[in-house]
C-alpha cells in the first residue's frame, strides 16, 4: 500500500514577494494523517488557516491565489508544484505575508527545503484522484482536459506571438511516472515580457521582478545574460504551474491532462468541473499487492523513491 508523506521537522526560508516586493517568511511544518495541505496567515492578528481546495481559489490573475473576503495568499503554485513532486499529502505552510515568496521564478528552491526537511511516511495510505471520464473546457480556442490513463501525462502547448517562441519548443509532454520532475521541469522560471511588467509596475505589481527571478523579454529577445535554462523553459514553466494549479485538488491524479494555451483560470476551472461531476471521477488507493494496480503503483513508487534519493545539490 502506498502510505500518505509529510516532512519530519519544521524548517524555513525567506525571500521576497513578486508583486508586493516585501520580504516574506516562510516555514513549513509536519502534519497529521489526513490533514492535507493548510495555508497559515501567521501575520494576522488572529492566524487564519486554509486547507487547499478547487473552491478556495479566489483569483487566477498573473498566479494562483487563495483565500475569502478576510485574507488572501499569491502565487501558491509554485510550491504546490513542489509539494505535489514529493508526494506531500500533509504540511502546513506558515506565511507572514500575501504571498509566497518568489525564490528565483521556479519550484527549485521549494524541492530543497522539502528535503532539507526530511520527507517519510505515514500510517494511512495516500488517496489517488482516478480521472475515470473525460472532461474538457474551453475558452475561445483556449483548452485544458482531463482524460482516463495509467499515470500521470501532462500534454502542454503554448503559442506566443513573439521571436522568443519557436514553434518546436512550444509542446511538451511529460509522464511523471517515468520521467524526473527534477530534471525535466523544476527549474523552468516564470515569464514576462518587459512592456507588462513596467505596466504591472505602475499599477503596483510585479515590484519584486527581477531578471534573478523571472525571464524577462522585450519586443525581440531573452533580456536575462544567462539565457535560458531548457531551451523550452517557457513552456515547462507552464507545466510547472499545472502541476501545481491541480495539486489544489489535495491528492496527486491518475489521469492525463492536455492544455493548449491554458494558465491559472483555465486549469481551476477544470478542476471545479470535474469535483462537480462525480461520475468522471474516483478517490483511490493504489495497493501495490492488487493486480489491478499493481503496476501503477511500483511505476509511482520508482518515481517516488528517485525523488527522495537524488542528489539535487548538483541540480542547479
Amino acid at each position: 500500500m502506498i502510505l500518505q508523506r509529510t516532512i519530519t521537522k519544521s524548517v524555513n526560508t525567506t525571500g521576497v514577494g513578486l508583486h508586493t516586493g516585501e520580504k516574506v517568511n516562510l516555514t513549513l511544518h509536519p502534519a497529521n494523517e489526513g490533514q492535507g495541505i493548510v495555508f497559515i496567515r501567521s501575520d494576522l492578528e488572529t492566524p487564519i488557516k486554509i486547507q487547499v481546495s478547487p473552491f478556495m481559489v479566489t483569483e487566477t490573475t498573473l498566479c494562483s491565489t487563495i483565500g475569502n473576503d478576510q485574507f488572501k495568499i499569491s502565487t501558491v503554485e509554485h510550491i504546490m508544484s513542489a509539494l505535489s513532486a514529493s508526494g506531500i499529502d500533509n504540511i502546513i505552510i506558515e506565511v507572514d505575508g500575501s504571498e509566497i515568496p518568489i525564490m528565483d521564478g521556479s519550484s527549485i528552491s521549494f524541492i530543497h527545503l522539502i528535503k532539507s526537511a526530511i520527507i517519510k511516511e505515514q500510517k494511512e495510505p495516500k488517496k489517488f484522484v482516478v480521472i475515470n471520464e473525460s472532461i474538457e473546457v474551453k475558452d475561445g480556442e483556449k483548452l485544458a482536459k482531463f482524460e482516463p490513463h495509467k499515470g500521470f501525462i501532462i500534454d502542454f502547448m503554448i503559442d506566443f506571438p513573439h521571436p522568443a517562441f519557436n514553434d518546436e519548443d512550444s509542446h511538451v509532454s511529460i509522464d511523471f511516472f517515468k520521467d524526473s520532475y527534477i530534471k525535466d521541469i523544476s527549474r523552468a522560471r516564470t515569464f514576462g515580457f518587459m512592456q507588462e511588467v513596467e505596466y504591472l509596475r505602475t499599477n503596483g505589481l510585479a515590484r519584486g521582478g527581477s531578471l534573478d527571478n523571472a525571464i524577462v523579454l522585450d519586443e525581440y529577445k531573452v533580456l536575462n545574460e544567462d539565457g535560458l535554462r531548457y531551451s523550452d523553459e517557457f513552456v515547462r514553466h507552464k507545466i510547472l504551474d499545472a502541476v501545481g494549479d491541480l495539486y489544489m485538488l489535495g491528492s496527486p491524479i491518475i489521469g492525463k491532462f492536455t492544455a493548449y494555451k491554458s494558465g491559472h483560470e483555465l486549469n481551476n476551472k477544470l478542476l471545479r468541473a470535474l469535483v462537480e461531476n462525480p461520475q468522471s471521477w474516483s478517490l483511490e488507493n493504489l495497493d501495490d499487492k492488487d493486480i489491478q494496480t499493481a503496476e501503477l503503483a511500483r511505476d509511482y513508487l520508482l518515481i517516488a523513491n528517485e525523488f527522495n534519493n537524488e542528489r539535487i545539490n548538483k541540480i542547479q
